[in-house]
């Protein structure tokens, strides 16, 4: 009907001409979809065996081309490393760190421009698409900069002879599941990532981009996401969550929010470990200039500055744990710099915001939990590295704390460690603010079955220089009007040995009453053996408060009026002391470990 309405005889020949070669056209696509989309694979299966120098090949089930919309589908793709290479590489010591395994449905490749692949060599495509792919990536370490290869060619030299460049516009990898497998341990580390999603921005392989160290793969930005992780330890103890975790690799930025670290219950802890008790909460950390590239090959950590916002971080110590008979220097910050992580890494800033840390130790004397905490925690490290040649050039990491002391008097610190010497030496000083000597009732009636009933604190000043084996310093306490209670077991007050205590033990005021010379006192403290680190500190201070409180040898400091000689011969006197405690404190380890030992009969 519609040919007849053509009335002139050109409007005939006009249309038998245009479907003719819409005919045409279509028989070329058929024939080009079924010819070419083989042609395709091949040159794919090709192209990944060459790049890869044999290591990995890729196997495609079947492939869709269609020419006219620019558009490739390839169906059950799947990469995988061939182990007869990669252990002849690893003979060589050209082996990489990091082995990549892919599983994929269907792969769309869209917006190609097939006439400038054809004329100009020029492979241009607006996107591609995976949908659910299945990652594995295991890590070995071969090399220690994974750089080592056998063809130092880039990868555009490589294919220059068939393609002048490649262009992708946008690569999309959606709901991947990633199985991530680390070798390096004694035991094989294996984590597992869902709700995982990839965006790669302007891959761009030319002569120009070849050696662009700004381009991650060679692609402007890499953006991951990942969402709602979780995992359980190997002993069902912990929980961790993670909610979500963010990489750009233009911004050099990785941020990850709502980390969680959870543990059971207290009662079922203890009952089935020996260890302390941890809980770690974290709102949001930050890694700014994250050398993700370098992490990515050879597990080195390389940060700019890492802040952590608004955490909390509590310490269970295990009513039930064993005994420590090992060294516990270990539990040193200087030391677990050098010695506790395998990786090398360099934080050249870590500033942590809005921060609590809380302690809880049951004393089985009254079977009652006593707590300290630090509340409103603003605390800043540098140089934080185990780098030799950064250690060389500074080996000092220092650390300024801000915080409220039971959430009420403020405190600052601030710390230096030393990263290179042999006896791990540090140093500390710090400063107490005025707040209510009763706020510490929650941790010394239970510990310590005390109670202060009156007392404020004006200020607590000390300054010590350490080593692994020593402490020695100075210590001043200044407060007025302390009265306490010495408590039984339900917190009963004792009255007669309270009335002892404060009529002929305490000093209610420091300095005394009528007096302008404040009491301040000089310490040393020889560290046990099995005591930590953050035990060794506070054990130093407590020696220096309590003669400043009347517990214990007091003495009035008189830096300034005294000889180089009186100065000298107080020290030895003073080391002599903590000598003798260190030798009871020996004793009494001793006769612990004997006791422990008879129980386990």
């Amino acid at each position: 009907m519609a040919f007849k309405l053509l009335q002139h005889r050109w409007q005939k020949i006009s249309l038998i001409v245009v479907l003719g070669l819409l005919v045409l056209t279509l028989i070329v696509a058929l024939f080009a979809n079924s010819y070419f989309a083989p042609k395709l694979a091949d040159k794919i299966k090709s192209q990944v065996l060459k790049s890869s120098d044999s290591l990995y090949r890729i196997d495609i089930g079947n492939t869709e081309l269609h020419i006219l919309k620019g558009q490739a589908t390839l169906y059950d793709i799947k990469l995988s490393v061939d182990t007869a290479v990669y252990n002849l590489k690893k003979k060589q010591g050209t082996a990489p760190n990091n082995l990549y395994e892919l599983q994929v449905k269907r792969l769309v490749v869209s917006h190609m421009q097939l006439l400038t692949l054809y004329f100009k060599k020029k492979l241009n495509i607006g996107r591609i698409t995976l949908n659910a792919p299945d990652v594995e990536v295991s890590y070995h370490q071969n090399q220690k900069t994974d750089t080592v290869k056998k063809d130092d060619r880039t990868l555009w030299q490589k294919i220059s002879k068939s393609l002048e460049l490649i262009n992708v516009g946008e690569i999309y990898l959606n709901d991947v599941k990633l199985k991530y497998r680390d070798y390096t341990g004694p035991k094989v580390a294996v984590s597992q990532f869902k709700e995982l999603n990839l965006k790669a921005t302007n891959l761009l392989i030319d002569s120009a981009t070849q050696k662009d160290t700004s381009r991650f793969l060679f692609c402007k930005d890499v953006r991951t996401e990942l969402y709602n992780y979780s995992s359980k330890s190997a002993d069902g103890l912990y929980k961790f969550k993670v909610r979500s975790v963010m990489l750009s690799t233009q911004t050099a930025r990785l941020i990850v929010t709502g980390l969680n670290l959870q543990p059971v219950d207290h009662i079922t802890f203890f009952n089935s470990v020996k260890d302390d008790r941890f809980t770690l909460r974290i709102d949001s950390t930050v890694f700014n200039h994250f050398d993700y590239m370098n992490y990515q090959k050879s597990q080195d950590l390389d940060v700019a500055r890492l802040a952590m916002y608004k955490g909390f971080f509590e310490v269970y110590s295990n009513y039930n744990g064993k005994l420590q008979t090992t060294d516990r220097l270990v539990t040193f910050p200087n030391w677990a710099i050098r010695h506790a992580v395998k990786a090398k890494f360099n934080i050249d800033t870590l500033d942590l915001k809005r921060f609590a840390v809380t302690y809880r130790q049951l004393n089985k004397k009254s079977m009652k939990t006593g707590m300290i905490f630090f509340d409103n925690i603003n605390a800043r490290f540098l140089n934080l590295t185990n780098k030799k040649e950064l250690v060389q050039k500074n080996n000092i990491c220092t650390a300024d704390v801000t915080s409220y002391f039971m959430g009420k008097g403020k405190f600052n610190v601030s710390f230096n460690f030393n990263l290179s010497d042999a006896a791990y030496s540090y140093s500390y000083k710090g400063h107490l603010g005025p707040m209510d000597i009763a706020e510490v009732n929650p941790a010394l009636m239970p510990l310590s079955l005390v109670k202060v009933t009156s007392g404020k604190v004006k200020s607590l000043d000390f300054n010590v220089h350490s080593t692994q084996k020593t402490s020695t310093g100075t210590v001043s306490f200044l407060y007025n009007n302390l009265q306490v209670d010495v408590l039984r077991k339900d917190y009963t007050k004792k009255t007669i040995i309270t009335t002892l205590a404060n009529t002929f033990i305490l000093k209610h005021d420091n300095p005394d009453d009528g007096s302008n010379t404040p009491r301040s006192a000089k310490v040393a403290f020889i560290r046990p053996a099995n005591f930590p680190f953050f035990k060794t500190v506070w054990q130093t201070i407590l020696s220096g408060i309590k003669p400043c409180a009347g517990v214990g040898k007091a003495q009035e400091e008189k830096f300034k009026k005294q000889s180089a000689d009186e100065a000298k011969k107080d020290q030895e006197d003073l080391l002599k002391d903590a000598k003798k405690k260190k030798e009871a404190e020996d004793k009494k380890f001793k006769e612990a470990l004997k006791k422990k030992k008879k129980e386990g009969k």
